[in-house]
């Protein structure tokens, strides 16, 4: 997923746009592709609402056949919270008896900056769909994510520009036993993200989440720090892939992962987007490739260096 570009792809399925009333598009098979709905608030030949083009959609389209749903742009979703559409889609649930993925937020940055995106509590998609198999979430301003129990949930992404605490302790401490991939976006104090490592104490001990397969602790302001948490975590030893990438890791955080326990067998380590030196990255390819670790760490962060007294800023990739 990129912020720069809308989703293509979901659950396996192409994505396809549901479009407006005038439009005149055929529609594809319910099951053959991932629906997104969306609108343009500042569209003048578009005048539907988005829950307008909701009940259109729902009174169209098979709902029971509907595998996955792509909500993009709600209205002005930098003023207009989520929770219209959540409920929107909870209302559906009796119909929507297929459902196993949702993304909820698919707005680009010329739509919305992504710390503007006002989202809600999401749980109650979890609880309407037992069967749900994926959640990825944009945005978190306004986001609640209360600890929340789910038998088949395999994939739970939060794409933010800085994850508010509560919300990070809300899903380490949730009861996820089919969790294989879990990715978070976790920003910068400046967009909301005030939480600290210890707040990613419940997934780090491991158990917690026992399919978890894929582990995503990224684009942090304090990587250094959340490397050398991870370093001994024992959830890593049942990881195939890290991703540590979009942060300010340096060479601290890169020389505590490379003392603590072995990484060997993972198929993939990210670190792109990093400020690590050349040497810093030769030392890590050394140590890993040779076991068929697939190491990334091509992308280099700019720093600025305050000219008046020498100090360096470093910056996670997606902030504001």
């Amino acid at each position: 997923m990129s912020i720069h570009q809308h989703v293509d792809e979901l659950d396996g399925l192409p994505v396809f746009e549901f479009p407006p009333a005038t439009a005149g598009t055929a529609l594809p098979e319910p099951g053959a592709v991932a629906w997104r709905l969306s609108v343009d608030p500042y569209d003048d030949s578009d005048e539907e609402t988005f829950a307008e083009r909701w009940q259109r959609f729902t009174e169209t389209v098979e709902l029971s056949g509907v595998r996955a749903l792509v909500l993009g742009q709600w209205g002005e979703a930098y003023e207009e919270s989520s929770s219209t559409v959540v409920e929107a889609v909870i209302a559906a649930k009796d119909r929507l008896t297929s459902l196993r993925a949702v993304f909820l937020g698919d707005l680009t940055m010329e739509e919305s900056e992504i710390s503007w995106i006002q989202q809600s509590d999401v749980t109650p998609l979890l609880t309407a769909f037992p069967g749900l198999r994926s959640l990825s979430v944009r945005g978190s301003d306004g986001l609640a994510f209360p600890p929340v129990r789910h038998e088949a949930l395999r994939e739970l992404r939060f794409e933010s520009g800085g994850l508010p605490a509560a919300v990070v302790r809300g899903i380490c401490e949730s009861d996820l036993p089919a969790l294989e991939s879990l990715t978070l976006w976790l920003g910068v104090p400046d967009y909301g993200g005030d939480y600290e490592v210890s707040d990613l104490a419940a997934v780090l001990a491991g158990g917690r989440f026992p399919a978890l397969r894929h582990l995503g602790l990224q684009n942090s302001a304090i990587q250094d720090e959340i490397a050398t948490a991870v370093a001994a975590a024992p959830v890593v030893a049942g990881l195939e892939t890290l991703d540590l990438s979009m942060g300010t890791l340096t060479d601290s955080g890169a020389e505590a992962l490379l003392g603590g326990q072995p990484l060997t067998h993972l198929r993939r380590l990210d670190l792109d987007h990093h400020y690590l030196t050349g040497a810093m990255v030769q030392r890590i390819r050394q140590a890993l490739e040779p076991s068929g670790v697939e190491v990334v760490a091509d992308e280099q962060g700019d720093e600025d260096v305050d000219g008046d007294d020498g100090t360096v800023w470093r910056y996670a990739a997606v902030t504001e």
